[in-house]
């Protein structure tokens, strides 16, 4: 078999190692552009994880790279004056020339062909083999060649950034963020030789901008960066490679096989180099073509649709991550605001990968730091938490207005589905009563419709009438009485989704029979056989404004604790706000101002019509994962209204607005966009979206992205989710209702007992550290 490589970087040459390795019979020629000595950057990283997959690969090229690897555990994060350490992370880094040889060197003994100076520009001409792939960067000229079929996509991201180096001393892998008069700057910087690092100059395009800064000037951003820099540096230099300032290129493609042609490394996809994951990647993709070619012998055409099919799903995990990580850095003026211990925990869980339970056991006593200074902020504010006492962050309470939630774990709004003409029945009682017996802070009812033809489906509860205001009341009596949680009601109307069947039938699709008829915004229907709703008119929305003013009183006299307004997922008064469902011409239409008049109308009026000492909430669609809905600026604008007019609290949802939105899934996913209301523009929020774990609850809270997490389908499956949790973490002032206290001690044993089953497993279980040059921290 003839395998044509274009590209000699490391995964280029890692996967001829590793076919040659494997099969003497192989015609492998690699091709790369520049002569042997060139190399653009400085140093790469690795972690334990992908060490112990270069071992299990190819020990001799492995045991070459460990012996000029710089190890270390800590990272350093400088930020306002500060120094924080965190420990138990495990990184090695190296020069990306030495690693270039050690690959070269290893490629030559096992007979692999490397032509330098080979500047490929006609790729046709190298497709004489069968297989060529294209390993030839981020400027593939492969991918570019047949981008009909690879079908990439290039985003460049907004902040700018220059791979510099420097000999200044760093004790480990080392953060700087800084601020001047021009804006902020961030520096991300490791060892990896000796006294060598490289420094990873971050900025905005803001800042870049209005320090006067060029593109391509090296020597202007040097004298820049040094005075900026002065204190850090030491008195050391910068050093530049070709360190010009760019953006970083998101590249990710629909498929990276096109017949005898597969693409890898940054040819194929990136991954921000704030997770340090590029060269990873790569290396990692040489391992997986490698064995799928090898594991269908002569069968090119199945290896690298296997290839494709198994590899992908690592590779975006880690994109995603990256990319969650480059919008922490690119967002990094708002996290400027928060204070020192909880600006690291934020920065270090950015990607999600890294959460509280998973620093707790890399470096116990840094997240028990930032512990203590949350409970200690949480007492400064006059919340009650005893003395001497440090809960995990989703146990201490939260206050808004006049009520005190026990804790920071919410139930979310869940339709049910199973009223009869707007009452809850003993299915509500049970579904509400036994999660508020589980432990949450704070339990919702599913959104509760103003008026009947306000109705998502026949299902849906309401509060229109005394039959289900007493319904409701008995349900919040329950609650009170047996549990030490509050009760939220949530009101809204459907909108232009109303009229339609049960959630477990036929979703937001007309009833069969026996429509009415339903309002909203513009009269555009949800799905193009949907019923067409009426556009509202003036006497419309009076009628609507009284309808939640009138249920609000109805909440406040059956005893709910706190109000929420419902202004998502497309319902009614969501479809003013959104620009793809708000076509009006009037006072109503056009820009944020007027699409927020009317929502903002029915909040004053429940405002006023809800009692002055009990809190008031809005849900709020920050996206409609579609271009041309619903921007950023609108999102925090409309927030910043609600704020204006008395909102306590904004519940931050995403999507829902129309059929073909584009969401973009993953854990916490709607959590950034409650960050930026929280951090942007000082207002308490709640967030939810994929949040499954109380992992995931503490990491939310202790970083400061919100104030309370709600989760809906955990507690379908569990509605003691806040009761285990507790036991999980030894919080023993979590709160149990009498009849289950038998119960109590026992799951506190069981937890104790698998919580250090699982510390041992999670130890044994990483990869074994090799002996290599470590970094002194002293």
């Amino acid at each position: 078999m003839k395998i044509n490589v274009i590209g000699g970087g490391p995964a280029g040459l890692y996967l001829a190692i590793l076919l040659r390795k494997a099969r003497g019979d192989l015609d492998v020629t690699v091709h790369e552009r520049n002569r042997p000595d060139d190399t653009f950057g400085f140093g790469v990283v690795f972690s334990d994880e992908t060490l112990g997959h270069f071992r299990d690969a190819d020990p001799v090229s492995y045991e070459q790279i460990i012996e000029r690897f710089a190890y270390w555990e800590e990272i350093d994060t400088h930020y306002r004056g500060e120094v924080i350490r965190s420990t138990g992370h495990g990184f090695c880094g190296i020069s990306r020339l030495e690693l270039l040889t050690i690959l070269r060197q290893r490629a030559e003994e096992l007979g692999v062909r490397t032509i330098f100076e080979a500047d490929v520009t006609d790729v046709e001409a190298l497709r004489d083999c069968d297989l060529l792939v294209g390993a030839d960067g981020v400027n593939s000229t492969v991918r570019s060649a047949y981008a009909g079929r690879f079908r990439p996509t290039v985003d460049l991201k907004r902040n700018r950034f220059a791979w510099m180096g420097s000999t200044a001393p760093l004790k480990a892998f080392t953060f700087h963020f800084k601020e001047n008069r021009h804006g902020h700057w961030m520096i991300h910087a490791y060892r990896f030789r000796g006294e060598a690092a490289t420094w990873v100059v971050e900025t905005t395009p803001e800042t870049f901008e209005a320090a006067g800064l060029r593109e391509d000037d090296e020597e202007g951003s040097v004298r820049y960066l040094e005075a900026l820099f002065r204190e850090e540096l030491q008195g050391h230099p910068l050093l530049t490679n070709r360190s010009v300032w760019r953006r970083f290129p998101a590249v990710s493609c629909e498929s990276w096989v096109h017949e005898n042609v597969v693409i890898l490394g940054d040819a194929a996809h990136t991954a921000h180099f704030s997770i340090g994951s590029g060269t990873k990647l790569a290396m990692e993709d040489a391992i997986a073509l490698a064995g799928s070619v090898l594991g269908h012998g002569d069968d090119v055409k199945a290896a690298l649709a296997h290839y494709d099919a198994t590899r992908r799903e690592e590779v975006e995990k880690t994109q995603h991550a990256a990319n969650v990580s480059l919008q922490w850095f690119e967002n990094v003026k708002r996290n400027f605001r928060l204070p020192p211990l909880q600006f690291n925990f934020s920065m270090l869980s950015r990607s999600k990968q890294i959460t509280y339970d998973n620093l707790m056991m890399r470096d116990p006593a840094m997240v028990e730091a930032a512990g203590r200074w949350f409970v200690d902020d949480c007492r400064a504010k006059g919340l009650p938490v005893p003395e001497n006492e440090t809960p995990p962050p989703m146990f201490t309470p939260f206050r808004l207005r006049g009520m005190t939630l026990a804790n920071r774990v919410v139930v979310s709004p869940m339709c049910q589905y199973s009223a009869s003409d707007g009452v809850p029945d003993d299915w509500h009682l049970v579904h509400l009563g036994s999660r508020a017996i589980g432990g949450a802070g704070l339990i919702f009812t599913e959104m509760t419709d103003i008026s009947a033809d306000a109705r998502i489906s026949p299902g849906c509860t309401g509060l229109w009438n005394d039959e289900q205001e007493a319904a409701w009341k008995r349900v919040v009596d329950f609650v009170h009485a047996r549990s030490a949680a509050k009760i939220a009601m949530q009101l809204g109307h459907a909108g232009r989704k109303g009229s339609t069947q049960l959630g477990w039938e036929a979703m937001d699709r007309p009833l069969r029979e026996g429509n009415w008829p339903i309002v909203s915004a513009s009269p555009i229907p949800y799905f193009p056989d949907s019923q067409v709703p009426k556009e509202m008119t003036a006497g419309d929305m009076d009628r609507v404004v009284e309808d939640f003013a009138a249920a609000a009183r109805r909440a406040d006299r059956a005893g709910f604790d706190m109000l929420e307004i419902h202004m998502a997922h497309g319902y009614l008064l969501a479809s003013f706000i959104s620009p793809l469902t708000n076509r009006r011409t009037d006072e109503h239409g056009g820009s944020i101002e007027n699409r927020m008049r009317f929502p903002l109308q029915v909040f004053c009026a429940a405002r006023e019509a809800w009692s002055a000492d009990k809190p008031m909430s809005v849900r709020l669609s920050a996206t409609d994962w579609m271009p041309e809905g619903l921007t950023e600026a609108d999102f925090l604008a409309a927030a910043a209204m609600l704020k204006d007019a008395g909102v306590d609290l904004v519940d931050v949802s995403a999507g829902q607005t129309v059929p073909d939105q584009k969401p973009v899934y993953g854990r916490m996913f709607q959590t950034p966009f409650a960050d930026a209301v929280r951090q942007d523009l000082g207002i308490p929020t709640m967030a939810v979206g994929n949040i499954t774990t109380a992992d995931q609850v503490n990491t939310i809270v202790l970083s400061g992205r919100a104030d309370l997490v709600a989760l809906a389908r955990p507690h379908l499956a569990d509605p003691y989710f806040t009761l285990h949790a507790a036991a999980r973490y030894g919080h023993g002032r979590q709160h149990w209702p009498d009849p289950y206290l038998a119960g109590r001690d026992q799951l506190y044993a069981v937890a104790r007992r698998d919580g250090e089953e699982l510390a041992e497993l999670r130890r044994q279980a990483r990869a074994a550290r090799p002996e290599m040059t470590r970094l002194s921290a002293d």
